[in-house]
C-alpha cells in the first residue's frame, strides 16, 4: 500500500539531515584545518608588513597552483611558474598600493598561460591566475589603511567564515529545498539564507566593536548581508568548476577541506566585492570605504 504522506505537500522537500555523531565526523577536521587556517591569518593582520605579504601570497599561489593542476591543460610545470613569477611581481606592486600595475601584470601573464595552456585551456588557464590574484590583490588593498587595515579584514573574516558554519548547521538542522543540486547537492536555500544572515550579523558585530558608536553595526550590517551572499556565490561557482572538470576537491592539501580553493573560495568572491565597493565610494583608503559612514 502506499504512504499516505507521500502525496501530501512539500513531499519533494528532503527532510533535515542531523545526526550529531555524522555531523561531529565531518565537522572535526574541518574545525582542526579552520584553526590553522585562522591563526596564520590572524598573524597576518596583527604582524602587518612582510608577514601578511608573505602569508596572502602563499594563499594566493597555493590557489593559483591548484586551479592549474585542477583543469588539466599541457605543460603544468611551465604554467605554475608563470603563476607564481606572476603573483610575485603582482604582490610587489600590490604592496606598493599600484593596483592598476598589479591588475595588468596579472592580465598579461594570464595571455602567457593561455598559449601554454593549448587551445581547449586557454581561457581556464588565463581564468586561473586571475582568480588567485584576486585575492592577492583585494586582501592587499583592504589592508592598505592605516585606521582600518586589521578591522577590514577582521570583519571580513567573520561575515564569511560566519557565512560558512551557519550555513552548516543552518541546512542540516533545517532542511529543505536545495538550492542547485546539480553543482552543490550539499547546499540548500534554508541554510544559505540563514548562513547569509548570520555572517553578516557576526560580521557587524565584528567590525563596529571598538568604533565607540553602536550604530556604525547598521551600514557593515547591509554590507555584509551583500558580501555573505557574494561568497556563497564565490563557492557555487568554485563548485561549478570542479564539476566541470570532474573533481570532488581542489586538492587534498587541507584535512577536511580538500584544497586552498575549497577553502577561500567564498573568501576571494567577498573581499572583491569588498575591494571593489570601497574603493568606488572614492575616500581617503578602500577599507574607508567600507567603515565611513557618518
Amino acid at each position: 500500500m502506499l504512504n499516505d504522506a507521500a502525496d501530501a505537500p512539500g513531499k519533494n522537500l528532503p527532510a533535515p539531515n542531523f545526526s550529531v555523531r555524522r555531523c561531529l565526523a565531518d565537522l572535526l577536521p574541518r574545525v582542526h584545518s579552520a584553526i590553522v587556517l585562522m591563526a596564520a591569518a590572524l598573524v597576518s593582520v596583527w604582524q602587518g608588513g612582510l608577514v601578511f605579504d608573505l602569508i596572502w601570497l602563499g594563499a594566493a599561489l597555493a590557489v593559483g597552483c591548484e586551479w592549474q593542476y585542477l583543469i588539466a591543460a599541457p605543460n603544468p610545470r611551465v604554467r605554475v611558474l608563470l603563476v607564481a613569477l606572476g603573483l610575485v611581481l603582482s604582490a610587489y606592486f600590490a604592496n606598493k598600493a599600484w593596483f592598476g600595475a598589479a591588475c595588468s601584470l596579472l592580465g598579461g601573464c594570464g595571455l602567457v598561460l593561455a598559449l601554454a595552456a593549448g587551445p581547449r585551456r586557454r581561457v581556464w588557464a588565463f581564468g586561473g591566475i586571475v582568480y588567485a590574484g584576486l585575492l592577492l590583490v583585494s586582501a592587499a588593498a583592504l589592508h592598505g589603511s592605516a585606521e582600518y587595515a586589521a578591522r577590514s579584514i577582521m570583519w571580513l573574516f567573520a561575515t564569511v567564515w560566519g557565512t560558512d558554519v551557519f550555513a552548516y548547521f543552518g541546512g542540516r538542522l533545517i532542511g529543505g529545498a536545495k538550492l542547485w543540486p546539480k553543482i552543490s547537492p550539499s547546499k540548500t536555500w534554508s541554510g544559505t539564507l540563514t548562513g547569509v544572515f548570520a555572517g553578516a550579523l557576526l560580521g557587524a558585530v565584528t567590525g563596529a566593536y571598538g568604533l565607540g558608536d553602536p550604530w556604525r553595526a547598521l551600514p557593515l550590517f547591509a554590507l555584509g548581508f551583500a558580501a555573505a551572499a557574494v561568497s556563497q556565490g564565490g563557492d557555487i561557482f568554485e563548485s561549478w568548476v570542479k564539476r566541470r572538470f570532474d573533481a570532488k576537491d581542489s586538492s587534498g592539501l587541507i584535512p577536511g577541506h580538500g584544497g586552498f580553493m575549497d577553502r577561500l573560495d567564498g573568501f576571494i568572491a567577498a573581499a572583491s566585492f569588498a575591494a571593489l565597493f570601497g574603493g568606488a565610494r572614492g575616500l581617503d583608503s578602500i577599507a574607508a570605504g567600507l567603515f565611513d559612514w557618518f
